[in-house]
C-alpha cells in the first residue's frame, strides 16, 4: 500500500440523526449527519410514517386515479359497443 493516501480514520466519528439522536462510531469525517437511524426508522420503530419529499406521495395518488378512471372508461366503451354489436 502507498503511504500517505489515504484519509485519516477518526475511531471517535459522532453521528448526529434528524431526531436528535447521536451515537460514535468509526469513520473517515470526524462528524456525520443523517436522517433517519434505528431510534426513529420506522423498520425498528414498528410505526408507519410517510416522509413525502416534493409531494411526490400526492402525485403517485392522483396519477393512480388518472389511470384507473381511463381503464374503467375504456371498459364501459368496450361493454357498450360489445351491446351494440348483439
Amino acid at each position: 500500500m502507498k503511504d500517505k493516501i489515504h484519509p485519516t480514520y477518526y475511531h471517535d466519528a459522532t453521528v448526529t440523526c434528524g431526531c436528535g439522536n447521536t451515537f460514535v462510531t468509526g469513520s473517515t469525517q470526524k462528524d456525520l449527519h443523517t436522517e433517519v437511524c434505528s431510534n426513529c426508522h420506522p423498520l425498528y420503530t414498528g410505526k408507519q410514517k410517510v416522509m413525502d419529499t416534493q409531494g411526490r406521495v400526492d402525485r403517485f395518488k392522483r396519477l393512480k386515479e388518472k389511470s384507473s378512471a381511463k381503464v374503467t372508461a375504456r371498459l364501459s366503451t368496450k361493454k357498450a359497443k360489445a351491446k351494440t354489436k348483439k
